[in-house]
């Protein structure tokens, strides 16, 4: 018993230790999954704190789904395939609405070029588009992360999880 009390007093400590902003020159890796009006994605990122609350990153994701569809009697199969490769800059509002440390509050715009492929041909995209998010971190480096975003090619929801380095 009273071995089970010190693990959950050390990881409640954890809990209330968290430090969450990402610091000017600190470094942390975001990963997860994604669901968008087209399917599920997965995505990997490093983010860059480059002065006080703001940081920037670059992220690459990919998205594949596929569909029949009646189109005047007859079936049409096909599939998609996207890679994604997106440049990003977020504002993070811990500091100015004095958000707890282990919570993470960021809103920002991104950059993207995405590569799609239809059953036989492919296009290629650029888009612009927003986000908004939060992280909430169970330690000083991990934790997780809830992201919307939208006005591009990947417009939706990831949820995921953070590491700083």
């Amino acid at each position: 018993m009273k071995k089970i009390a010190l693990v959950l007093a050390l990881f409640a400590f954890g809990f209330a230790n968290a430090q969450a902003p990402l610091e000017e020159g600190g470094f942390q890796l975001n990963g997860g999954f994604g669901a968008t009006t087209y399917g599920a994605s997965a995505y990997a990122g490093l983010e860059y704190g480059l002065m006080k609350d703001i940081s920037i990153g670059g992220e690459i994701s990919y998205q594949s789904y596929g569909a029949t569809t009646a189109i005047s009697g007859y079936g049409n199969d096909y599939n998609i395939n996207a890679i994604g490769v997106q440049a990003n800059g977020s504002y993070h509002f811990n500091e100015l609405l004095q958000i707890p440390s282990k919570f993470d509050v960021y809103a920002g715009a991104n950059v993207n070029y995405y590569s799609w492929s239809k059953n036989d041909y492919g296009v290629n995209s650029v888009g612009l588009g927003v986000h908004a998010g939060g992280r909430y971190f169970f330690t000083d480096n991990l934790g997780v992360n809830v992201q919307l975003g939208g006005g591009n090619v990947f417009s939706g929801v990831k949820v995921g999880i953070t590491y700083k380095l």
